[in-house]
């Protein structure tokens, strides 16, 4: 299960291109929902980190 709440998950967005984020379970990381932009954030101690230089992935 994701640390983050449900209410605030749907909230988020990515900033680059702003498109939702999905929670990767596996991954424990947040994906953008965008194929054409495809980062995935960190989530650390249940707080995400929504900075595109902590991003892994996505197209430049």
């Amino acid at each position: 299960m994701s640390d983050i709440v449900p209410d605030v998950l749907e909230l988020l967005v990515c900033p680059r291109c702003r498109h939702r984020l999905a929670w990767a379970y596996e991954a424990h990381e947040l994906q953008c929902t965008n194929p054409q932009c495809g980062l995935a954030y960190p989530v650390r101690g249940g707080i995400p980190i929504l900075i595109e230089d902590e991003a892994r992935g996505g197209h430049a």
